[in-house]
Order: C-alpha cells, then sequence, then structure tokens
C-alpha cells in the first residue's frame, strides 16, 4: 500500500484555502491508497508574498521546510513558486476545499496517473 506525504495550505486545519505564497500554516498529512488520512504536524511558514511582492529567500526557505512532503496542495500557486516546488520533487496542486475530500481527489488523481506509466 502507497503512502503519501502531503502539505495543505489552510488557514483553519479544515479547508484548503491559501494561496501558496500567503499561507502562513501547513498542515501535514499522511494519507494511503485506501484514503486513511492522518495529520502528522502544523508547520508555521513565513509568507512569501506581501502586497505583490515576492521575496524569493523566503519562497527557498518555505521549499527546503516543505521537501520532506511529495505534495502541497493549494487554493492557488503562482508559475514561480510552483517550479520551485517542482524542483525538488513536490507535486503543487490546486484542489481548494475540504481537506479531506481534497485529498480524496489527490490520491485518485494519483491512481489514475499509475495506471499510465
Amino acid at each position: 500500500m502507497s503512502k503519501y506525504r502531503i502539505a495543505v495550505a489552510s488557514s483553519d486545519g479544515i479547508v484548503v484555502n491559501q494561496h501558496f505564497g500567503r499561507a502562513d500554516t501547513f498542515y501535514i498529512f499522511e494519507a494511503d491508497d485506501s484514503m486513511n488520512t492522518t495529520l502528522v504536524e502544523k508547520r508555521q511558514l513565513t509568507p512569501v508574498c506581501k502586497r505583490g511582492n515576492h521575496d524569493d529567500n523566503a519562497l527557498a526557505k518555505n521549499v527546503e521546510m516543505l521537501k520532506d512532503c511529495e505534495y502541497i496542495l493549494v487554493s492557488r500557486i503562482g508559475a514561480g513558486a510552483a517550479n520551485a516546488v517542482e524542483s525538488k520533487g513536490i507535486t503543487p496542486m490546486e484542489l481548494p476545499g475540504i481537506i479531506p475530500e481534497s485529498i480524496e481527489k489527490l490520491v485518485q488523481y494519483i491512481k489514475i496517473q499509475e495506471l499510465f506509466p
């Protein structure tokens, strides 16, 4: 059975509702193929986007702090941030909604991708 480590950008731990660059909290979950989901920890990060300005150092630091995750669920992510996380082997996904439902959609997506090696 496969397990996935997922960082979720959320203001409340209930919904995926944060833009990657504005998020200061990421909830780290582990999920498996049977849709069993466990909250592992809550991580505080420094938002990289402030009033339209982007802090490249904060972006690099945040990506480094999330490098143990295979996926990041966000409401939105810009191209630069998406490229930064992908360069570390992390797949960003824009899946806003209730966290368990968004994780279920992600796992279903992974299973479909595995059908086409």
